[in-house]
């Protein structure tokens, strides 16, 4: 590293929901910043106004809030270095544009979308693909094309125009990826982006140069779908003379979909049923709703962790990181070229691991506000100890009413598998008998009434794992659940005994 200040940003678009994928190349930059001590920047790259969600900027900074990658600056959060919102930075870039036109880096291009739509079809006719660009632009309407005089009357005539960048013809773009090595394109390949639209807003391309330059960013870590920008934005800052100042480039890896070819979308989560976003979004247009992993109850420690090994490699064998070890482990170096494949089921373990970590009072708060909003008051305590029974059954905090709902509401039916193998004529006439010896218990705990149920049992010779079965259908509904005194002792003598009854009646005799 240079004695230069690490300054790295995240820049999305508000065009819809944050990918996951987007909150990976995020955690990414915020590790790199914490790792070298420098700034983590929230920049929103809002000049396509036609693409622009309503919500979709709110959505972006409450996700990353939620992860915990607070920026250091950006909209809302403060800086030297704003408008972080490009919409609001629009009357800075026109004099970039003009000021490459006057260098003979760029040029007017006075073609309107009918002629170019025309190109295009008339290219495709021939089998060819139309590019704007060394080999055509002299023969459409543009700077080069046309005389000074002309350009002069439809600048003054108030002809709206473009301004297209002048890619050189024959020249090797090389530049020293600080994750794929030595990389080279040569501009034979490449078209004549447009840098400034005839609408007076700055293209992406324009816009996130001349950003990066004056915000001081040091080095832009971003998804491999602009490495084929890079030629263009390393040509942007020769053409600005800000070569030695311009920030270092890393792309990181594709998160692959977990079946077959491709990088992951919406539709492998619907498909597959997984969220693809951190967070919950309802599409402003159709009111189309798409799961977030907050709201599929995963922990925010565990999604970034998950995340973080799509692609980061630590070099040891390491899986579960806090967000400040992984900061102390994080280098480019390590993060790998190839797409990663993203693993649902491997998701789910990340999470169950942070689960398994939390103390039972940490969980129990987390459980409280579930059974409130089942309008079931408990104390916290009672919430404590039946988090103890069945957490290692759980994987997220929503599995603890799946897992226990009996301990906090009688079943109101009886699974008909367990009821037909279990409830055999005898049981009946020997779970009356239970309620009675039950009724007469002075302490009210598990050791005890599973002494004084085994001495019964013993005595009148019944089958200890009939009976057992048959007194876990009364008390949960089936057969699920932890030892079968602990439950009674967590639900109480009253309890118990009142299911014990319900049950007695409802299922009758045997058969």
């Amino acid at each position: 590293m240079s004695d230069r200040r690490v300054r790295v940003r995240f820049a999305p678009s508000p065009t819809g929901p944050l990918h996951m994928g987007g909150v990976r190349t995020a955690l990414f930059n915020y590790l790199f910043a914490r790792k070298h001590g420098g700034d983590f920047l929230l920049r929103i790259e809002d000049t396509d106004q036609t693409r622009y969600v309503p919500g979709a900027e709110e959505y972006i900074v409450e996700s990353l809030r939620w992860c915990g990658l607070v920026p250091d600056e950006g909209p809302g959060f403060g800086g030297a270095y704003g408008p972080y919102r490009q919409s609001e930075r629009k009357d800075i870039y026109a004099g970039y544009a003009r000021q490459l036109v006057a260098s003979g880096w760029a040029y007017t291009s006075f073609d309107t979308p009918a002629e170019l739509d025309a190109y295009r079809a008339e290219a495709e006719a021939a089998g060819r693909t139309f590019s704007y660009g060394p080999a055509t632009r002299m023969g459409l309407r543009n700077s080069l094309s046309l005389p000074a005089s002309e350009v002069q009357r439809l600048t003054g005539a108030g002809e709206p125009y473009a301004i297209r960048f002048k890619m050189p013809e024959d020249l090797d773009v090389t530049e020293e990826d600080l994750i794929r090595g030595s990389v080279t394109f040569n501009t034979r390949e490449l078209d004549d982006k447009v840098l400034f639209k005839s609408d007076g807003m700055p293209t992406y391309h324009l816009a996130n140069v001349v950003d990066d330059h004056l915000m001081e960013i040091s080095h832009v870590i971003r998804g491999e779908e602009w490495l084929p920008s890079l030629p263009l934005h390393i040509l942007l800052y020769r053409a600005f003379g800000w070569e030695e100042t311009r920030p270092r480039f890393s792309h990181l890896p594709l998160i692959l979909k977990p079946q077959g070819k491709g990088k992951l979308s919406k539709r492998d989560g619907d498909k597959m049923g997984f969220p693809v976003f951190p967070l919950l979004w309802k599409d402003p247009e159709t009111g189309e709703h798409y799961r977030g992993y907050r709201e599929d109850g995963y922990f925010p420690e565990a999604f970034l962790n998950l995340l973080a090994l799509l692609g980061w490699n630590p070099g040891t064998d390491q899986e579960i990181f806090t967000l400040a070890e992984m900061a102390t482990s994080f280098s480019l170096e390590r993060v790998v070229k190839s797409g990663s494949r993203f693993d649902p089921e491997k998701a789910r373990w990340f999470n169950r691991q942070y689960l398994q970590k939390k103390s039972a009072q940490e969980l129990a708060r987390l459980v409280v506000p579930i059974l409130y909003a089942k309008n079931i008051t408990v104390t916290l305590a009672t919430v404590v100890a039946v988090v103890e029974e069945i957490k290692e059954r759980c994987d997220f905090v929503g599995d603890f009413w799946e897992q226990g709902r009996y301990f906090f509401e009688a079943p109101a039916e009886y699974d008909e598998k367990a009821v037909s193998k279990r409830w055999k004529p005898g049981i009946p006439a020997a779970v009356e008998e239970i309620t009675g010896l039950f009724s007469t218990a002075t302490v009210w705990e598990a050791a005890p009434l599973k002494e004084e149920f085994s001495a019964f049992m013993n005595e009148k010779g019944y089958h200890f794992g009939d009976v057992m079965n048959a007194l876990r259908i009364c008390l949960v509904g089936g057969n699920v659940g932890p030892d079968l005194f602990r439950i009674c002792e967590l639900l109480g003598k009253a309890e118990t005994l009142a299911r014990l009854s319900t049950a007695l009646r409802k299922l009758g005799p045997g058969h």
